[in-house]
C-alpha cells in the first residue's frame, strides 16, 4: 500500500473539510453545498459512462 497521498485525495479531503465546516457554521450553505455536489456527482457519473 502506498503510504503517501496523492494530490487529487489530498485536494478532496481539504475540500471535504471546508465543506463540512462551513455546513456546520451556515445551514443555508451546507444546503447549497450539498446540491452542488450531487450535480457534480451525477454530471461526473455521465461523463464517465460515455
Amino acid at each position: 500500500m502506498n503510504s503517501q497521498l496523492s494530490l487529487r485525495t489530498t485536494v478532496l479531503l481539504l475540500a471535504g473539510g471546508a465543506s463540512t465546516y462551513l455546513a456546520l457554521v451556515n445551514p443555508a450553505l451546507g444546503t447549497a453545498l450539498l446540491v452542488g455536489m450531487a450535480a457534480i456527482t451525477v454530471l461526473h457519473t455521465l461523463i464517465d459512462r460515455g
